[in-house]
């Protein structure tokens, strides 16, 4: 049993050493693109799908909440 808890314990401290870390300073907030963004008109054309596929510029009516707030929100741990 003893000798199973080190061995997990050896291995969870490897595993959280040998991780590949982020490049903090090439991390870039998602931007919304014009083609990103559906249209809503009442002249497109309705598109008629059969199977699985990817439709680029959709026509819809609402898309929802499209703005880009940054969090401000501390996490974890006393201070």
């Amino acid at each position: 049993m003893w000798q199973q808890i080190i061995i997990w314990v050896v291995t969870t401290v490897l595993s959280a050493l040998l991780a590949p870390r982020p490049k903090v300073q090439d991390a870039q907030p998602g931007q919304i693109g014009d083609k990103d963004v559906p249209i809503a008109s009442q002249d497109a054309p309705i598109p008629v799908l059969f199977g699985t596929r990817v439709i680029s510029g959709p026509n819809v009516v609402w898309y929802g909440d499209v703005q880009v707030r940054p969090i401000r929100k501390s996490s974890g741990g006393k201070k």
